[in-house]
């Protein structure tokens, strides 16, 4: 009998990355992986990418397409800084939470229309900063909170109730299901149904399906205009401000202010990554099933590595360090990757 854990089957998922310690590996990380076009043809795919995951919070970029196909962006002149943010898992940062704050009076609201909650930055520095100047931890703070605040911009913008917009039920949390089922061509009418950290709906896709749908964000060429020049928006503001989209230190953001718009990338709790390569017309999703970030990282620098992009394997490296900080081994892709 397999040993099934959050939809995946552990089974059907091969060892993608190892942990070393010295001259052994002492752990394992396996994972599902799929890069498709924008037709849906696979490039790669290991383990069973038809399964349904969650995608968390890397499915941000998609869900501010709502930001920019209402008019909102136009309406209150929202720059790359606040469209970066709303595609956002920020560190809490000092300029994170200053335009989570300008950006909300530019609206008319405040941080107690934020219904994400409030946690300490997840930044180390933000957070010895916040406590040793005495400071409270408010829902600015919250990694989400610039996708929050876009939520809020689209229901000011079009008259829809500001209380209550992270239900389900909500016109622009059904209004986010519309676009991720048609980017992805999936029916999420019967999908899994969960809730995530910061309080909206999740719902399980098939992993490639999700590839898919970043594929299309890469070459959206066969969408509608108006949606085209939406993603082309979000590409560019992500690609010009790397730091809001996570922060200080962290891959996402490094990865982007190496390549640029070659890459868009947006990491997701539980081991999720998902990109678009609009140089290469590509869509990558992959999910460690064990839903170590760690494994995530490095498994998508080999994908990348593998499709010809600039190296950025250096900029995933996660050393196994000693309680002195002295490294005694690493995570890296595991010695028989299948591809």
């Amino acid at each position: 009998m397999s040993l099934v854990i959050e939809g995946l089957d552990i089974a059907e998922a091969p060892v993608l990355v190892e942990v070393t310690r010295g001259d052994m590996v002492e752990s394992r990380h396996a994972g599902t992986v799929a890069v498709v076009d924008a037709k849906g043809g696979v490039r790669i795919s290991c383990g069973n990418a038809g399964q349904p995951i969650y995608p968390r919070s890397a499915i941000k970029p998609i869900q501010a397409l709502a930001l920019l196909e209402s008019g909102a962006a136009e309406r209150y002149k929202l720059g790359d800084a606040e469209i970066a943010l709303a595609c956002a898992s920020h560190g809490g940062e000092k300029r994170h939470v200053e335009t989570v704050r300008a950006w909300l009076a530019r609206i008319g609201l405040s941080e107690d229309d934020l219904e994400c909650g409030g946690h300490a930055p997840s930044f180390a520095g933000a957070a010895e900063e916040l406590f040793r100047a005495g400071g409270q931890i408010t829902p600015a703070h919250n990694n989400c909170s610039g996708k929050h605040t876009g939520f809020l911009t689209v229901a000011k913008h079009r008259g829809w109730p500001t209380r209550g917009y992270i239900r389900e039920d909500h016109p622009l949390q059904q209004t986010i299901l519309k676009t991720l089922a048609d980017l992805s061509g999936s029916d999420l009418a019967s999908g899994a149904r969960g809730t995530d950290g910061c309080g909206i709906p999740v719902v399980g896709i098939p992993l490639d399906r999700l590839a898919l749908a970043m594929a299309r964000i890469a070459d959206p060429s066969g969408l509608r205009p108006e949606r085209v020049a939406a993603i082309k928006r979000i590409r560019r503001a992500m690609a010009a401000e790397p730091f809001m989209v996570a922060g200080t230190g962290r891959f996402c953001t490094r990865v982007m202010t190496k390549l640029g718009e070659q890459a868009i990338v947006k990491t997701g709790a539980e081991g999720v990554y998902m990109a678009a390569l609009p140089t290469l017309g590509l869509g990558v999703c992959l999910k460690i099933v064990d839903g170590a970030g760690r494994a995530a990282q490095v498994l998508l620098a080999a994908v990348f590595q593998r499709l010809g992009l600039p190296d950025v394997r250096e900029l995933a490296t996660a050393p196994i360090s000693n309680v002195v900080g002295k490294p005694v081994g690493v995570v890296r892709p595991a010695s028989d990757l299948p591809f």
